[in-house]
């Protein structure tokens, strides 16, 4: 069975690529800047943002440490990733990517269950 994903506190029904981003588009527009997926086999797929920049990370199951996507070259720190609880966190960049870099990350994971080869990612196992 393939692996899908579904956004986490919307409909059951599994969300494709092809129209993604037009969900976490659509779901910060409206102020919902963190989104969470999980896949059929349990995975899950997390997208905060404060419109500049955006934390994605992949975890393999409740309670793994996982993965985040990162910017080895950027400094410094962003605050105004506001999380669905209302909490507002700040960020060191390099452990964030820009909007379209993140869009592109999310878009790939949901399409093949991995991130891209050439993505820049750090395990926090």
């Amino acid at each position: 069975m393939t692996e899908f994903w579904v956004i986490d506190d919307d409909s059951p029904v599994p969300v494709s690529s092809e129209v993604v981003l037009e969900v976490l588009r659509s779901r910060i527009d409206s102020g919902q800047f963190e989104t969470w997926l999980t896949s059929s086999s349990g995975r899950s797929l997390a997208f905060v943002t404060n419109k500049e920049r955006a934390m994605v990370m992949l975890l393999e199951e409740e309670g793994d440490p996982g993965e985040h996507a990162v910017d080895p070259g950027a400094e410094g720190s962003s605050g105004g990733f506001v999380l669905s609880n209302g909490q507002g966190d700040e960020y060191l960049d390099g452990d964030t990517v820009p909007m379209g870099e993140a869009f592109r990350l999310v878009e790939h994971i949901v399409e093949t269950n991995s991130w891209p080869a050439e993505a820049r990612w750090v395990g926090d196992r």
